[in-house]
């Protein structure tokens, strides 16, 4: 494992985010946009906090043009701490994106929280979190958004599964 990088003042690190993984509300803006287009914006995001992986956020669905995405019905996957998780399609007039999205319709109540939110991966979208454009996590399978006030070794990259 890579050395834990040592968070500067305004920073955290994943290092220090708990496992099972911290589930907390923020007023920062989020914006997910799509080929140019504003497909969701929230002040009211939840973000997941679990040691080594950069947050998620996860938009309550009165924030995200639902009408831009189609659920999966061929498509989910099991995590051992929110659930069972659905996945969506981002289906635009410009375009489409399989899978970029995930949400919980029926989280472990300990994430209640974040029943029917939309997570997106920023592999797939352009995501700004108050004005900072977010870059995908290595390896996308986490879907977590690196900011510049995150720091890590992230897991996800190659080499990084054992962790």
């Amino acid at each position: 494992m890579k050395k834990r990088i040592k968070p500067k003042a305004g920073q955290e690190s994943v290092w220090d985010y708990p496992r099972p993984p911290h589930l907390e509300q923020t007023s920062k803006e989020v914006i997910v946009k799509f080929k140019g287009e504003t497909i969701a914006r929230s002040n009211r995001a939840y973000r997941v906090l679990e040691t080594s992986h950069p947050p998620v956020y996860y938009l309550p669905p009165e924030d995200v043009d639902m009408d831009a995405l189609q659920r999966r019905e061929d498509k989910s996957s099991f995590c051992e701490f929110k659930g069972r998780a659905v996945y969506w399609d981002i289906v635009t007039e410009d375009g489409e994106a399989r899978a970029a999205a995930w949400s919980y319709p029926d989280p472990n109540p300990r994430y209640a929280e974040i029943k029917d939110a939309l997570a997106f991966y920023p592999s797939e979208v352009e995501a700004f979190v108050d004005g900072e454009k977010v870059k995908a996590q290595e390896g996308d399978f986490y879907g977590g958004w690196v900011t510049d006030d995150i720091v890590g070794p992230f897991k996800g990259g190659p080499g990084t599964w054992g962790w």
